[in-house]
Parts: structure tokens; C-alpha cells; sequence
């Protein structure tokens, strides 16, 4: 690893081989933290390249214990994180809705990192048990129209540097590819990032796959749509930007939409949302980005229909009825 250090210390980068070896020495403990800090603390200093971020991405996928579920037809709606606006768990919440909106979900997440609630710190506040068994998802996604895979049961490396990424409390290059390893690899994505020079790197490596996405960034740092200023959503067919009022709602404002301090509050919120007793600011963003993730599917019709199911499902109680059958 010292070689390693010395080598990006003089300001060279990671050819896609060098960033896919050292992932896979990182997932088999062969360094000590001291030296993972440091590495991790390189892409704190600069930007991470295509290349490493496709060599990192593709051993990931290499080591990911398998799962074997159908997920042809469905999307997973994740973000990367770390855009320090401590939100709601927006994509979460906006899984549970399309889901029962009719479309399959299979949503991959983890603990918050450099944010106090993770998908998966609600999850399991919540009462949901993990799972890696291929079966046992299969049912949930018949069940719930949902299944969560809770990133480090799939990934040795995210498990192997999990306590350290807490401790560090700072958004790292692990934040960008936890939406592009999701072991279930479904038909459809759709992926806030917290910038859009990621966002671009995001674009060309996506583009090269079968699979479908979109991007969305909301224009004043979120990882998501928030409805607080313009969004743009980039997709394989181009990019445009578009205001709360393009999208169909009212702009809210960032207070409105913040998350609790604690994981057992934002899990209270996040139940009171799908009970169909969230404030009209959280209601709308979530509803706003489940419209988008069934639009983007190509099968609910104009985005005007999209939002209407979005709004079915939720004051329906059918988002709430997927989360009560994933959960029992």
C-alpha cells in the first residue's frame, strides 16, 4: 500500500485494473486502517476518475455474493449521499410509494455514513431483519412489491470498511458506488447525486450498460428531487431542467424536509409519512420523486398519470400496505 500512497501522493491516478485490485485487497482486509484512511482520504482530495470508479465498481460486482431474484421489471430509486442536507429518507420513502403504485422495487441501502440515518438505520429501527437468502427476497418482492438489500450482506468490502467510513463522519468515494452495485441488478435506476460533475461521471459509465436510468440532482446540493430549487434529471436521451412547478407542486423549503436527530425520530417521520400524516412539504417531495421513478419505467402513462398514482398509492394507504407486508 505505501507504493500505492506514494504513487497518487505525486498526483497520478488509478488505471480501471489498479482501482479493481486495490478494491478487492481492500474487501480481503490486506491493509491495516491506517492505511485505508489514507487511501480513502486521497479521493477527499481531488475527484475520483472513470476509470477508477469503473475499476472500483467492477470488483464490487465480482465479490458480490449472489442473489437470484427477478428483477428484470424493477427499479431500485437510491441516492448517493452525502450531501449533507440531513433530509428525510426521500428515496426510500419514494420506493415504498411506487411500489405500491404497482412497480417492483428492489432497494439497495445501507447506514449512514456521514448522516445519522441510512435507509437501512430506518429499516431496521423499524422492525425490518436483513437478508442476503435469494428466496426469501423473492417472496418479499411478490408480497410487497419491495425487497431491501441491505448493502454489506452483498458487498465484503462495504462490510470491511463500514466502522471506519462512520468514524471518518465524511462523504467518500463509497458514497458513488453504493447506487452502482446493487446485486439484484434491476432493469431500471433512478440515482441522486449531491453534484453534477459526478453526475456526468455517472453518465458515461452508465451509459454503456443494457440497463435504463435517470439522474436526478436537485440544483442547490441535494441528492434527490427536493422541491427547494430547480432539478435537473439527466437521462440516456438528455438532460433538462425543471422547476417544483414544472414537476407539479409547490417549492418547500429546506426545513420542511429535514430529517430528525435521532434514527428512532426519522423512523417515526418516515412511518407517519406512508400513514398518510406527513406534513404537505414532505408529502410532495416524495410524491414528486415517486412520479418520476414510474414515469421513468415507461409504463403508467404521462407523468401527469404517474403523479396520480404516486398520490393514490400513498393517501391510498397502499404505500403504508407494502411496508406493513415487508416488515410481517
Amino acid at each position: 500500500m505505501k507504493d500505492i500512497l506514494q504513487y497518487l501522493f505525486n498526483h497520478h491516478t488509478l488505471s480501471k485494473a489498479e482501482a479493481k485490485a486495490i478494491m478487492i485487497e481492500i474487501a480481503q482486509n490486506k491493509f491495516n486502517p491506517t492505511e485505508v484512511t489514507a487511501f480513502i482520504s486521497i479521493f477527499l482530495m481531488r475527484n475520483i476518475t472513470l476509470k477508477e470508479l469503473e475499476g472500483f465498481r467492477e470488483a464490487l460486482l465480482q465479490m458480490a455474493v449472489p442473489v437470484h431474484i427477478d428483477a428484470g421489471d424493477a427499479i431500485d430509486i437510491v441516492g448517493t449521499g452525502g450531501d449533507g442536507k440531513n433530509t428525510i429518507n426521500i428515496s426510500t420513502l419514494a420506493g415504498f410509494v411506487v411500489a405500491g403504485a404497482g412497480q417492483k422495487v428492489t432497494k439497495h441501502g445501507n447506514y449512514g455514513a456521514s448522516a445519522i440515518t441510512g435507509s437501512s438505520n430506518v429499516m431496521e429501527k423499524l422492525g425490518y431483519t436483513f437478508k442476503n437468502d435469494s428466496a426469501m427476497l423473492q417472496e418479499e418482492l411478490e408480497k410487497a412489491n419491495i425487497c431491501f438489500l441491505h448493502a454489506p450482506y452483498f458487498h465484503p468490502a462495504l462490510q470491511s470498511v463500514g466502522a471506519l467510513r462512520k468514524s471518518l463522519g465524511l462523504r467518500t468515494f463509497f458514497n458513488l458506488l453504493g447506487p452502482l452495485v446493487n446485486p439484484a441488478q434491476p432493469q431500471f435506476s433512478m440515482i441522486g447525486i449531491y453534484n453534477l460533475e459526478i453526475a456526468r461521471l455517472y453518465q458515461y459509465l452508465l451509459q454503456k450498460d443494457d440497463r435504463d436510468f435517470i439522474l436526478v440532482h436537485g440544483m442547490d446540493g441535494y441528492d434527490e428531487i427536493s422541491l427547494t430549487h430547480d432539478s435537473k434529471i439527466i437521462t440516456k436521451h438528455g438532460e433538462n431542467i425543471y422547476s417544483a412547478a414544472d414537476l407539479g407542486f409547490n417549492s418547500v423549503s429546506c426545513e420542511s424536509i429535514q430529517a430528525a436527530k435521532t434514527v428512532y425520530e426519522t423512523a417515526g417521520i418516515f412511518r407517519n409519512i406512508l400513514s398518510g400524516k406527513g406534513t404537505e412539504e414532505q408529502n410532495s417531495v416524495v410524491l414528486a420523486n415517486a412520479a418520476v421513478a414510474l414515469y421513468h419505467t415507461n409504463k403508467f402513462g404521462s407523468y401527469e398519470d404517474c403523479t396520480a398514482l404516486a398520490k393514490e398509492s400513498l393517501y391510498g394507504g397502499n404505500a403504508l400496505r407494502s411496508l406493513e407486508m415487508l416488515l410481517n
